[in-house]
């Protein structure tokens, strides 16, 4: 469902991200993690077409993230680390343009917006500006957007980010069930223990280069590790900066 094939960033002699092959399966939930700084933003950008890579491509569905960027953007439900909006819009109308910008009526796209007002928890936000929305609630609204329009993908930069412990229950239950159904799912996150529970397998990037991928069990075997994924990512990250040095 989601191929990377050497896809690279550089800007000038930093090499942001170093060449990626990756494939993410199709209802499978793939956790990409690294230290801050490491390039996962950086992937996703590239990964939406937001960025234009130095080298390599990615396809979503078969379709190249560049050229038929467009299209993939029809089946992909994207959310930044930090979503920005219109301050002032109301939420339900956030919603109901981001419905009627992929192509559904004024009428549905309000019943989709009034559902996932209420699945997210924003129905009594639902009249206030988005101007006037925490951080947690700027997320869950991103999370409705970019479910809105029932897309084949998600790509999710730190996902639960802001939300209080409920809430990232919610978003992770709901996370499943999507994959359950079918859909898959990119995730960035630094919440390692969130990744243990939800990820079907995982990627570490640290410095622009993916040092390890595979389930935990595989990614446990590659470290010569043991304990959690936080025990795993430590020893990993830490022998790959004293390399580094």
């Amino acid at each position: 469902m989601i191929a990377f094939e050497a896809l690279a960033k550089s800007y000038g002699a930093f090499h942001a991200v170093h060449p990626l092959t990756l494939t993410v399966r199709r209802g499978e939930v793939f956790g990409f993690l690294g230290p801050n700084g490491a390039g996962k933003t950086t992937t996703i950008r590239m990964l939406m077409g937001i960025l234009v890579p130095t080298g390599g491509r990615v396809l979503i569905d078969g379709l190249d993230g560049q050229s038929d960027a467009t299209e993939v953007k029809r089946r992909v439900g994207y959310l930044p680390d930090t979503p920005v909006f219109y301050d002032y819009l109301r939420g339900s109308e956030i919603l109901q343009f981001v419905a009627e910008m992929h192509g559904y009526s004024r009428a549905d796209a309000r019943s989709r917006s009034a559902r996932l007002l209420d699945e997210f928890g924003l129905q009594e936000a639902a009249q206030d500006y988005a101007v006037n929305y925490s951080l947690g609630m700027k997320k869950r609204l991103g999370l409705a957007c970019a479910l809105i329009h029932d897309p084949a993908v998600l790509i999710l930069d730190e996902p639960i980010n802001g939300l209080d412990p409920r809430a990232a229950r919610d978003v992770q239950e709901r996370l499943l069930a999507a994959a359950a159904s079918g859909v898959t799912i990119f995730v960035s996150t630094h919440l390692l223990d969130m990744a243990e529970k939800l990820c079907d397998r995982v990627g570490i990037i640290h410095h622009g280069l993916l040092v390890a991928t595979g389930t935990l069990d595989e990614v446990r075997a590659q470290a010569s590790a043991s304990g959690s994924l936080e025990d795993v990512f430590l020893k990993i990250t830490d022998a790959d900066s004293a390399a580094a040095a």
